[in-house]
């Protein structure tokens, strides 16, 4: 099965457009192009029940952690027009990821 390429990726700014953390912000930790899933920092909550382990000094109890969440409810934020749809451009040999309101590129610097 061939995976599918996705427009966000790691350390990107995304806003939850669907599902019950709708409206929240946060930065892409993880993307998992198999599933069509993303880890968003903060979003998704979960708690984990972890077990207390001496030789890596964890402590036991009740842990808070992120789960993944749909690539559709997520919607990558342009910094100077906010959540848009993207488009890609053509510089060079590279390809740009590009706001559809504004024009400008979405690259990391």
């Amino acid at each position: 099965m061939m995976q599918k390429r996705y427009d966000i990726r790691r350390n990107d700014q995304v806003k939850v457009i669907a599902g019950r953390d709708k409206g929240k912000e946060g930065r892409v930790l993880r993307v998992f192009p198999g599933d069509g899933r993303v880890l968003v920092e903060h979003v998704m909550m979960t708690k984990k029940n972890v077990r207390p382990n001496p030789q890596k000094n964890i402590k036991g109890g009740i842990a808070e952690q992120e789960s993944p969440i749909s690539v559709s409810n997520v919607k990558l934020i342009c910094p100077s027009c906010g959540p848009v749809r993207i488009a890609h451009e053509r510089h060079g040999e590279k390809s740009v990821r590009v706001c559809k309101r504004c024009k400008s590129t979405l690259e990391a610097k």
